[in-house]
């Protein structure tokens, strides 16, 4: 039913102008590997007139069209564990991931769940969760796009993310283009900013990273969709439907990426969970991955 509605309201939406406002917001690029304070100051468009539902699809490489090849409205009731690992039970920075804590609602909607609750020793934990495909959908190059809504409190010591990873994303020998962790959404702190980013070459020493934040304003406000166009030579990102931001940093992967949704621990330095009003809720409506052929 929720699919019938959507389609209905692609075609109504399809006839309103998705163009952006005409205001351009101060957002900031870090492409500097040597010195990791450096910022490039950039324009970043604002938000739609109207916020779509199902934005419409980027135009494909000359010759080609959008196929579909992974597709989850999350109807039903159970999470489909043909197309997602469901992570925990596991220690997660701060935290824990718990499996119970992702959830269909039986409305058309993925449910992830951030709580805290006492141990039998009395200290108070913090338990959140995700889902990813690894092992069951990996894909180089394509369309990428979901559509959720924000934690209400997200940025008070844990945040939200849709993501790629790859398992070459460790290796140092071909910088980026051997794997490449592709953030296409984060939110760090309780505010309008949110940020595009790219880590490649590990998590240790020899860690390179690009990243595009900007505000966008309502964005804790309802639903949102994320996307992201990946091609063998650039990604280019877009909010509610609008380009964001357009880069080559890292060479770009050619490797295949699994998806990731999940509710990730970021106490101290963005919050103090301690003071959130738990529980919370991370809403996705639906993810969709096209590739072109």
């Amino acid at each position: 039913m929720k699919s019938l509605v959507q389609l209905f309201l692609f075609f109504c939406i399809g006839c309103v102008s998705l163009n952006a406002a005409e205001q351009k917001l101060n957002g900031r690029l870090y492409n500097d590997q040597t010195n990791r304070n450096k910022w490039t100051p950039q324009y970043a468009p604002g938000p739609p007139n109207v916020i779509p539902i199902n934005p419409p699809l980027p135009d494909p490489p000359k010759g080609k069209k959008w196929v579909p090849t992974f597709i989850d409205e999350f109807d039903g009731t159970k999470i489909d564990t043909k197309k997602w690992q469901i992570l925990g039970d596991q220690k997660r920075k701060y935290g824990y991931w718990i499996k119970k804590h992702s959830t269909l609602d039986g409305k058309g909607n993925l449910v992830l769940k951030v709580d805290h609750h006492l141990n039998q020793a009395g200290k108070e934990e913090f338990h959140a969760s995700g889902l990813q495909t690894r092992g069951k959908f990996e894909q180089a190059f394509g369309y990428y796009v979901c559509r959720y809504q924000m934690l209400r409190d997200n940025g008070t010591g844990y945040h939200c993310a849709f993501w790629l990873q790859s398992d070459g994303q460790g290796s140092v020998a071909d910088k980026g283009r051997d794997g490449t962790e592709v953030d296409i959404i984060e939110k760090f702190h309780h505010d309008d900013i949110i940020q595009h980013c790219l880590h490649w070459d590990g998590y240790g020493p020899e860690h390179e990273r690009a990243k595009f934040s900007f505000p966008w304003p309502g964005i804790m406000d309802g639903f949102h969709t994320f996307a992201m166009k990946w091609t063998p030579e650039e990604y280019i990102f877009y909010v509610d439907g609008v380009e964001t931001w357009r880069t080559k940093e890292g060479g770009v992967s050619q490797v295949p990426a699994f998806l990731r949704f999940t509710i990730e621990f970021s106490q101290g330095w963005n919050g103090d969970i301690h003071k959130a009003k738990l529980p919370d809720e991370f809403v996705v409506d639906y993810v969709r991955v096209y590739q072109a052929q």
